[in-house]
């Protein structure tokens, strides 16, 4: 069994995209191929095989290697509720709420069940593809760390580490990440990776080899930008900022909830050549022209319901409605739209009640049970297929009778006001069947393309291989990766 790490000089320099890729070149070679992550802090998760959530990039990762996801490829997950507080979720349950402090001070007690994971996957592969997260050199957080060198080093995993050179200064990041780790971890990493290069490599050829004298560290492939990347789901929400997807006469607007959840419900909305998908920062009116406004999920619905009315996008909503825009909200959004959310208990915060938006009849009772699992069915209207999945708490209940869907057990989720301008539902990807995405854009006067997403990502993931393959020593990379014991 091999096993190799990436970890990077810093967030969000490619190490999940990097790691689908390698998952899915090396699963086209025939081997048996499993990714792991063993910390993940996002708000955008996915149901993993069986029951329990992961990351979205795990899952993302999951399908690169050709197999179910599960939740032992990411056993710990953090999904942030506050500036300072968060979910704790261990093997896909939730484990409690911790404070950032409180949990940087017990992280450590995690290791038993981050190993135990790395374990059971082990035993099932050829390869095991590690992601990190954040920064080895983030040595203000070694303390007990699971997510870089401490999972490294008490795994055996030998480290690569991946530096993006389109943020600039990446030779003082890489060479600056030895400077800071201590000798021990510094002997992990038995290689570099370039990432997201722009232009003639050769002009980099200097510093490629100043990195090498430098840090002793071999140079395993200076990556180019990824264009086919933009077609994959994303995790990080930083993607999001003053983000238009599109040039189509169509407007569907998106409020960028501070604590917003499985935002790539979105994307097949944003590769519709018809659609201009308009991710509308905060401070920012929600568009006066949009057609559809969608407000979407988020990890703390009162708070961001506060935070909505703060932008001042429940006077554009009104607006909006009044001039006949359809309005969708899914999960957190879809409690939104109800007239009262309640949080007895509270599971968010602070125990209370708070008025909605009041544009469907419906009310919401926050508890702590939370439902994770896949679903499928009908809509409705119009008896189309969907698929998808729900990662909610509470409970909500309409005092009319007109629900949104079925699915295939027979149960009924969501609701639709009379016409059809308003409507929610618990559902994320609702968009990804073709069916289900053009009768949605029907309504606004939009025709669809027609794709599957699950098709448009599964063909990005072989054009993210094939371009690794050309760029990355993937000889040199299987070499380091049998090094691990």
């Amino acid at each position: 069994m091999a096993a190799i790490m990436l970890q990077g000089t810093g967030s969000d320099v490619g190490k999940s995209v990097l790691v689908a890729g390698l998952c899915r070149l090396f699963a086209n070679r025939g081997l048996r191929v499993l990714p792991f992550k063993p910390q993940n802090m996002s708000n955008n998760a996915a149901v993993a095989a069986g029951g329990g959530e992961i990351g979205r990039a795990q899952a993302l990762q999951a399908l690169a290697c050709r197999v179910p996801p599960n939740v032992d490829m990411n056993p710990v997950l953090i999904k942030p509720q506050s500036d300072v507080g968060a979910q704790i979720v261990v093997h896909g349950k939730v484990r409690g709420q911790q404070r950032a402090g409180d949990y940087q001070a017990r992280k450590g007690e995690l290791l038993e069940d981050v190993l135990a994971s790395y374990a059971r996957l082990r035993a099932d592969a050829d390869l095991v593809i590690v992601e990190g997260a954040g920064s080895p050199a983030e040595i203000n957080l070694r303390r007990g760390d699971i997510a870089n060198m401490g999972f490294a080093r008490a795994a055996g995993v030998p480290v690569v580490l991946v530096g993006d050179i389109d943020r600039g200064g990446v030779i003082a990041s890489i060479v600056g990440t030895k400077a800071v780790i201590d000798a021990e971890d510094a002997a992990m990493i038995h290689g570099f990776l370039i990432n997201k290069f722009r232009g003639d490599v050769r002009l980099f050829d200097d510093g490629y080899r100043e990195i090498e004298r430098r840090t002793d560290w071999r140079g395993l492939g200076v990556i180019p930008w990824l264009p086919m990347a933009r077609r994959l789901p994303a995790e990080d929400a930083v993607v999001l900022d003053h983000r238009t997807a599109g040039g189509g006469a169509v407007i569907i607007a998106v409020p960028m909830l501070s604590r917003i959840a499985n935002f790539d419900d979105f994307d097949p909305l944003a590769a519709e050549p018809g659609v201009r998908l308009v991710m509308v920062p905060p401070g920012t009116p929600l568009p006066a022209e949009a057609a559809l406004v969608i407000l979407p999920g988020t990890k703390a619905t009162i708070a961001d319901l506060a935070f909505f009315r703060a932008q001042g996008w429940d006077v554009d909503l009104a607006g909006h409605v009044r001039r006949g825009g359809r309005v969708l909200g899914i999960c957190g959004g879809y409690q939104m739209l109800g007239e009262r959310i309640a949080d007895p208990d509270g599971i968010e915060g602070r125990a209370e009640t708070v008025a909605g938006l009041g544009l469907l009849p419906v009310e919401t009772v926050l508890t702590g049970d939370k439902r994770v699992t896949e679903v499928a069915g009908v809509s409705l209207a119009d008896g189309l297929p969907f698929a998808g999945y729900e990662i909610h708490s509470g409970r909500t209940t309409a005092s009319a009778d007109a629900a949104l869907l079925r699915f295939d057990n027979g149960t009924e989720d969501g609701l639709a006001s009379p016409g059809g301008q308003i409507a929610g539902c618990y559902v994320h990807g609702l968009f990804n069947r073709p069916e289900q995405r053009a009768a949605w854009l029907a309504r606004i006067g939009a025709a669809s393309d027609g794709v599957d997403q699950a098709h448009r990502v599964d063909a990005a993931l072989d054009e993210l291989a094939e371009a690794l393959a050309r760029h990355v020593d993937t000889e040199q990379l299987m070499k380091i990766a049998r090094m691990a014991r």
